[in-house]
């Protein structure tokens, strides 16, 4: 995981932490200032905002006082808001809610669509069932839906809501619809990385707002992904000693401690943007596609 930390990827998490509670564009020499903290250097942060921009993803605009910013596009916006109900939902998966379908057909004129299709529902935690069929925890639903009309390729996909009948049982199926040992990897490499943080705070470390600042967006960034590769399968089909649940304590965790503390390094006592939230439903961060 700790080769995720690239420079667009922490601008993607900065806004995706705090840049909602923003009044308009963060100015870009606040934003250098920002990575700075995290060891971007100037040029890789251009450079990075030029390609979010290209994306849609950041808005060029003004501050009152006319310094050049950016802001987050309505697009950018939507993914925040949906990745919110995978990075914080700490709710309990079950069984019975069931299952979505995701059955794609593409015609072979078309077929770089087909590639899309299959990469698009893979990262949105998708696990494939046969050739053209993907299946998922049915909360993730809404996501989907957004998504695909996003990229334009709902015509090619019909949705449908089900759950599983048979004939190999239910646990053995989802361990040849995803790759566990991947995803557990993956939980075990943001625990080796952030659990030792996470101790050091706990018992009752001192430091600066940017220390922080620091440490909750380095593991927001490794975090932020891991919903995605990991569905949220129910407890009774998973392996034992299943990793996930760990990790996701962790980050919580993490964010309660953190999260607000780093918002003092964002918004300086001295700055005339006004305090962020309070409470662990402050600040979400979203935007995991990049």
């Amino acid at each position: 995981m700790a080769d995720q930390h690239t420079p667009r990827s922490l601008i993607v998490t900065l806004y995706g932490a705090y840049g909602r509670e923003r009044q308009g564009p963060l100015p870009v020499a606040e934003l250098i200032r920002l990575m700075a903290a995290l060891g971007v250097d100037a040029p890789s942060v251009r450079s990075s905002v030029s390609r979010l921009k290209r994306r849609g993803l950041l808005v060029p605009g003004r501050t009152p006082s006319g310094a050049a910013g950016y802001a987050l596009s309505p697009d950018a916006r939507q993914l925040l808001d949906d990745g919110d109900r995978r990075i914080y939902d700490r709710r309990v998966p079950l069984l019975s809610d069931g299952w979505v379908l995701a059955v794609f057909s593409v015609p072979e004129a078309e077929r770089n669509k087909r590639h899309l299709l299959r990469s698009r529902l893979g990262r949105l935690g998708f696990g494939s069932a046969a050739p053209g069929v993907w299946v998922a925890p049915a909360r993730l639903y809404e996501e989907t839906r957004h998504t695909l009309r996003r990229l334009q390729l709902d015509p090619y996909v019909e949705l449908f809501r089900g759950e599983h009948l048979g004939f190999a049982a239910t646990a053995e199926a989802v361990a040849s619809w995803w790759d566990l040992g991947a995803i557990a990897k993956q939980h075990e490499e943001f625990l080796d990385a952030h659990e030792p943080v996470l101790g050091s705070w706990s018992a009752g470390r001192t430091a600066s707002p940017e220390d922080a600042y620091r440490d909750y967006l380095l593991a927001l960034d490794s975090w932020r992904r891991l919903p995605y590769a990991d569905p949220g399968l129910p407890v009774e089909l998973l392996p034992e000693g299943w990793p996930g649940a760990r990790s996701a304590d962790v980050f919580g965790r993490l964010h309660e401690l953190l999260r607000n503390a780093g918002a003092a390094f964002i918004h300086p006592p001295e700055s005339p943007a006004s305090a962020p939230p309070e409470g662990p439903e402050a600040g979400k961060p979203g935007l995991s596609g990049d």
